[in-house]
Protein backbone atom coordinates (compact mmCIF):
# COMPACT_ATOMS: atom_id res chain seq x y z
CA UNK A 1 0.00 0.00 0.00
CA UNK A 2 1.22 3.40 -0.47
CA UNK A 3 0.26 6.83 1.47
CA UNK A 4 -1.68 7.96 -1.61
CA UNK A 5 -3.87 5.54 -0.97
CA UNK A 6 -4.28 5.83 3.31
CA UNK A 7 -7.47 6.99 3.93
CA UNK A 8 -8.31 10.59 5.46
CA UNK A 9 -7.35 10.67 9.77
CA UNK A 10 -5.69 7.42 9.49
CA UNK A 11 -2.08 6.26 10.37
CA UNK A 12 0.45 4.26 9.05
CA UNK A 13 4.28 3.82 9.60
CA UNK A 14 6.85 4.47 6.65
CA UNK A 15 8.16 1.18 4.98
CA UNK A 16 9.71 2.41 1.92
CA UNK A 17 10.73 5.73 -0.04
CA UNK A 18 11.24 5.39 -3.46
CA UNK A 19 11.79 8.91 -4.49
CA UNK A 20 15.44 10.60 -5.53
CA UNK A 21 17.42 10.90 -3.29
CA UNK A 22 17.53 14.82 -3.13
CA UNK A 23 13.46 14.26 -1.99
CA UNK A 24 14.45 11.64 0.47
CA UNK A 25 16.74 13.88 1.92
CA UNK A 26 14.31 16.72 2.29
CA UNK A 27 11.44 14.42 4.09
CA UNK A 28 13.93 13.29 6.40
CA UNK A 29 14.53 16.66 7.34
CA UNK A 30 10.99 17.15 7.95
CA UNK A 31 10.99 13.82 10.09
CA UNK A 32 9.16 11.77 7.06
CA UNK A 33 11.76 8.54 7.36
CA UNK A 34 11.56 4.95 7.41
CA UNK A 35 9.66 4.02 10.52
CA UNK A 36 8.04 7.28 11.08
CA UNK A 37 4.24 7.30 11.71
CA UNK A 38 2.30 9.29 9.03
CA UNK A 39 -1.25 10.80 9.65
CA UNK A 40 -3.04 12.24 6.46
CA UNK A 41 -4.78 15.20 7.35
CA UNK A 42 -6.72 16.71 3.91
CA UNK A 43 -6.74 15.70 0.45
CA UNK A 44 -6.21 18.28 -2.19
CA UNK A 45 -8.84 18.48 -5.22
CA UNK A 46 -8.65 16.12 -7.64
CA UNK A 47 -4.90 14.82 -8.08
CA UNK A 48 -3.82 17.85 -5.57
CA UNK A 49 -1.23 17.73 -2.55
CA UNK A 50 -1.99 15.85 0.41
CA UNK A 51 -1.42 17.51 3.74
CA UNK A 52 0.32 15.17 6.13
CA UNK A 53 1.27 15.00 9.90
CA UNK A 54 4.57 13.27 10.93
CA UNK A 55 5.63 13.59 14.64
CA UNK A 56 4.69 17.35 15.55
CA UNK A 57 5.50 18.43 12.02
CA UNK A 58 3.01 18.98 9.11
CA UNK A 59 3.60 19.28 5.67
CA UNK A 60 2.56 19.23 2.12
CA UNK A 61 3.14 16.22 -0.61
CA UNK A 62 2.82 16.10 -4.32
CA UNK A 63 0.60 12.86 -4.79
CA UNK A 64 2.78 11.75 -7.25
CA UNK A 65 5.65 11.58 -4.48
CA UNK A 66 3.21 9.70 -1.93
CA UNK A 67 2.49 7.29 -4.52
CA UNK A 68 5.99 6.28 -4.20
CA UNK A 69 5.95 6.06 -0.30
CA UNK A 70 4.92 2.10 0.51
CA UNK A 71 3.46 1.94 3.99
CA UNK A 72 2.07 0.02 6.35
CA UNK A 73 -0.97 1.21 8.38
CA UNK A 74 -1.36 1.33 12.03
CA UNK A 75 -4.48 -0.49 13.60
CA UNK A 76 -6.96 2.52 15.06
CA UNK A 77 -6.31 4.24 18.34
CA UNK A 78 -7.37 2.57 21.64
CA UNK A 79 -10.35 3.55 23.12
CA UNK A 80 -11.63 5.31 19.61
CA UNK A 81 -13.95 2.41 18.69
CA UNK A 82 -17.00 0.99 20.77
CA UNK A 83 -17.07 -2.36 22.21
CA UNK A 84 -19.90 -4.30 22.58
Amino acid sequence: MNLAQLALQDSARVAALNLPPDLTQRLAALGLRIDSEVTVLRRGWLVGPLQLRVGGTELMLRRDAAQKIEITPLPAALGCEVLA
